[in-house]
Parts: C-alpha cells; sequence; structure tokens
C-alpha cells in the first residue's frame, strides 16, 4: 500500500533574485506508543474537559481565545487574524536564504526538526541548479521561514541528493552550559589515561550505519502489550548490576580488549560466510 503525503507548505525558496517553487514535508516522524489514560476501578477512558471556574461552565473550541500574561492574573488577547498579518508580512511564502555557512560551524544543539524540500511544479530546472550548486560549494543555507504561524532560523543542505531543511533554535533559546555548577572542575589527567581513552575510541569506531540502531524500548514495551493482549505472563528481566570501576587505566584495558574481541568475532563470522559463496558459485558453474 503506498501512503500518501501531503506537504506541510507550499511556497519558494529566495535565492538572490531567484525563486526556486519548493514544497516542504516532514523528514521524521515520531513512533512513540501512545497511551491513554484510564479509570482503574472501571477502565473508563478519563474525559479532559474545557471548564471556566469563574463562569462555572465547560468552554467550546468557539469560544476560546489565546491571550498572554503579561501580570499575574492580567492577560492581552490575540487573536488569529493577528497571527495571520504576522505571518504573511514575514514570510510571503518564501523560504529567504540569508547567508551560506560551512556545516561544521553549526553546533547540532541549535537543530530542531527535519523536513524535505520537494520541487514545486514547474520548478525542477532551477532546483537541480540550485542542488548542484549547493553540492560543488558543500556550503549550507542559513534561512528564515514561517510554518504553522511560527519564524523559525533554518538550514538547508544537500542530503543524498536532494535538499533538506532543517528548523533551528535562535541563540536566545540555547541555554549556557557556563551556569551549570557541574562543569566548575578541576582535575589532572595522565598522558597514559588521555592515550588509552584514545585508543578505545578508535577500537570502537565504525562507519556510521543508521539501519544497525533500534529503539529496544519500544520494542520491549509492544512486546509486554502483546503479552497482555494474549493473556500471557510479562517476564520483565532484571536490571544488570554494574560493577564499581576502581581501577580507571584498568577500566580502559579491559574495555579495549573487549572491543578487539568483538571485532574478530564479526571478522570470522565474514571469513565463513566467504567460502560457502564460493562454494555456491563453483556448483553452479
Amino acid at each position: 500500500m503506498v501512503v500518501k503525503i501531503r506537504p506541510i507548505w507550499k511556497g519558494a525558496l529566495s535565492f538572490g533574485l531567484v525563486y526556486v517553487p519548493v514544497k516542504i514535508y516532514a523528514a521524521t516522524e515520531q513512533k512513540d506508543i501512545k497511551f491513554n489514560y484510564l479509570h482503574e476501578k472501571c477502565k473508563s477512558p478519563v474525559q479532559y474537559r474545557r471548564y471556566c471556574p469563574y463562569c462555572q461552565v465547560e468552554v467550546p473550541m468557539e469560544e476560546i481565545v489565546r491571550g498572554y500574561e503579561y501580570e499575574k492574573g492580567k492577560y492581552v488577547v490575540i487573536n488569529e487574524d493577528d497571527f495571520e498579518k504576522l505571518a504573511g508580512a514575514k514570510s510571503g511564502r518564501s523560504v529567504e536564504i540569508m547567508d551560506f555557512v560551512n556545516l561544521e560551524e553549526i553546533d547540532p544543539v541549535y537543530y530542531e526538526k527535519a523536513y524535505y524540500l520537494a520541487p514545486g511544479d514547474g520548478g525542477a530546472k532551477v532546483y537541480e541548479l540550485f542542488r548542484r550548486a549547493m553540492a560543488d560549494t558543500g556550503k549550507v543555507a542559513v534561512a528564515r521561514v514561517v510554518i504553522r504561524n511560527r519564524e523559525a532560523l533554518a538550514a538547508i543542505r544537500v542530503s543524498k541528493n536532494i535538499l533538506a531543511m532543517s528548523t533551528m533554535h535562535y541563540p536566545d533559546e540555547i541555554r549556557q552550559a557556563d551556569v551549570l555548577p557541574e562543569f566548575n572542575y578541576q582535575v589532572d589527567l595522565h598522558e597514559n589515561e588521555v592515550k588509552m581513552a584514545v585508543n578505545l575510541i578508535n577500537s570502537l569506531s565504525a562507519e556510521f550505519r543508521p539501519e544497525k540502531y533500534n529503539d529496544k524500548y519500544r520494542q520491549a514495551l509492544m512486546e509486554v502489550i502483546q503479552a497482555r493482549i494474549a493473556g500471557e505472563a510479562v517476564a520483565v528481566p532484571e536490571k544488570a548490576e554494574t560493577g564499581k570501576v576502581v581501577d580507571l587505566m584498568e577500566a580502559l584495558k579491559a574495555s579495549i580488549e573487549l572491543a578487539r574481541e568483538e571485532r574478530d568475532k564479526k571478522g570470522k563470522s565474514q571469513k565463513k560466510d566467504r567460502p560457502e559463496k564460493t562454494a555456491a558459485k563453483r556448483k553452479t558453474s
């Protein structure tokens, strides 16, 4: 079954005096397991009411407005027309590119949500021109975009031969780590400890393959749910106790040795597979 994905935004990417018609699609989706809150006695879903304590009535959605509390108990109301005027004035349905920077200059802490930029109607040629120029220069475009009545900073880059966009936090939204007291530490590191730690990192280094990773917690939770549906007893494994690290150097040495053993096991399993494939080829020939 083909799942049809609808664009959440249609407009243009402004690049100097050039406009690239684009459609924005969400690049990610949440796969968290969702639960309803039930009343324990009867297992009925709990209702959440929009209730006004002053009027002592339930309030329908058409009577609800958004208010900003500028003082304790005092609000100023902002309506939908205000939001639409602001969004229209800021965006004009465009992704406005402001600068081109190097990817390594952007700290990942700024990234928020990922999107795909697809060519809009009749915009394939200018889209490909911009994509290829971005790929050749290796630059990332820093832009401004309004999505769902919210202006966001964004980074546009080439990803797997398409344009991808990540909305970003503004600098004043990033909490400064130096205000945390835990970072005001002073320690002495031995040169051998640093070398061993670097050696361990090198031993565990590999090419990034995202398909290797999965949400083990979500899988285990779904197994518990399926077992409950089937009326089976659920066996929850006990949490493994972690031993206390007595000597840092010994812990590093043991970790490096363990990494080597794991690498050797993988190498042997790959060698075992190769002769079988060769033998199969000889038989067919």
